[in-house]
């Protein structure tokens, strides 16, 4: 297992190196970074210029990424374009904002889809299974910004109509809390909601699927006649195979979640990765967005990696050699 997971380590540092390329390509020759410099009446030629010099956008594409990934590499991302900030403390600051709303809303997606793809397979076409086969469908056909955009009108609603304030529609604070940890589950409510309805309808007809598999399998149907009870045979023998699929998933899902919050972080105000990789789109700066991409890249390649570990863990037939 080691070996498996080292060797896929060193495979992983080729395929960063050429999304690294890519990305920083990409976004380079997407637009003139300094367009919305050089618009400015205040800002002065010899500034811009300074400017050039200091980020060496006056050289190839090659030279410049090779600037650009010493920066990455040596001093964690360098700084903005534009005000010459750190990029590394904003990245830190909002991915541990999109990691308390990620992780919060795939726990709940997990649990609920879980429970609704077990029971749907064992109570085939029942009420239930016909119930929540149809939400499923639901969840995975209504838009992200539509579900956010309701939840935000419901919740202002009931504000108004019954003034009671339960929930909040933008931000992840208030200004001076009197409890943090509620004041935070009252701002992530809703997001988490809409993170979870997805996932949840996306989980639960894996789970759904992979456990009618499996509770049809010969060795399911022998633990029965074995005398075994039902409930033993599920928990047991079926549940532990059926996690296979859903694991793996999950795990693949969880990197595109993290950097794919976009929608929902701006519709919320959320101070997290996609807000933060809008924010710095509609401004121009292309370095914020390469270390954002890069992220990302990097967290998809990891939890590819703990896709293929979970396997050994979840089937003791499954070994890496």
């Amino acid at each position: 297992m080691v070996t498996y997971i080292l060797r896929r380590v060193l495979y992983s540092i080729p395929v960063l190196f050429a999304a690294s390329f890519l990305i920083f390509a990409f976004v380079a020759k997407a637009s003139d970074p300094l367009q919305f410099l050089k618009m400015q009446p205040r800002i002065s030629q010899d500034t811009i210029q300074k400017i050039i010099e200091r980020e060496h956008l006056d050289e190839p594409i090659p030279v410049r990424y090779g600037y650009w990934l010493k920066d990455a590499v040596t001093d964690r991302f360098g700084t903005t374009l534009i005000g010459d900030r750190e990029i590394w403390p904003d990245l830190i600051r909002v991915m541990g904002n999109t990691l308390q709303l990620v992780i919060a809303a795939e726990l709940i997606a997990i649990l609920f889809a879980v429970f609704i793809g077990v029971y749907s397979a064992v109570r085939q076409y029942s009420a239930f299974d016909y119930t929540f086969t149809t939400f499923s469908f639901l969840g995975l056909a209504t838009p992200v910004f539509w579900l956010a955009l309701m939840l935000q009108v419901l919740v202002v609603n009931i504000f108004l109509n019954y003034d009671i304030r339960i929930f909040y529609v933008s931000n992840l604070s208030s200004p001076d809390p009197e409890n943090f940890l509620l004041d935070r589950i009252q701002h992530l409510a809703l997001p988490v909601t809409v993170i979870a309805v997805a996932s949840i309808a996306q989980y639960s007809r894996y789970m759904r699927a992979a456990m009618l598999e499996v509770i049809n399998s010969d060795y399911v149907r022998t633990a029965r006649a074995k005398g075994l009870a039902e409930r033993r045979v599920i928990m047991k023998h079926a549940f532990r195979n059926a996690l296979i699929p859903l694991a793996t998933v999950v795990a693949l899902n969880l990197g595109t979640v993290i950097g794919g919050a976009v929608v929902t972080e701006t519709v919320f105000s959320l101070d997290g990765m996609g807000l933060y990789f809008i924010n710095n789109l509609v401004e121009g700066d292309p370095y914020p967005v390469m270390a954002w991409l890069m992220i990302t890249a990097i967290m998809i390649v990891f939890f590819n990696l703990v896709a293929d570990v979970l396997y050994g863990f979840l089937d003791p037939r499954v070994r890496y050699d």
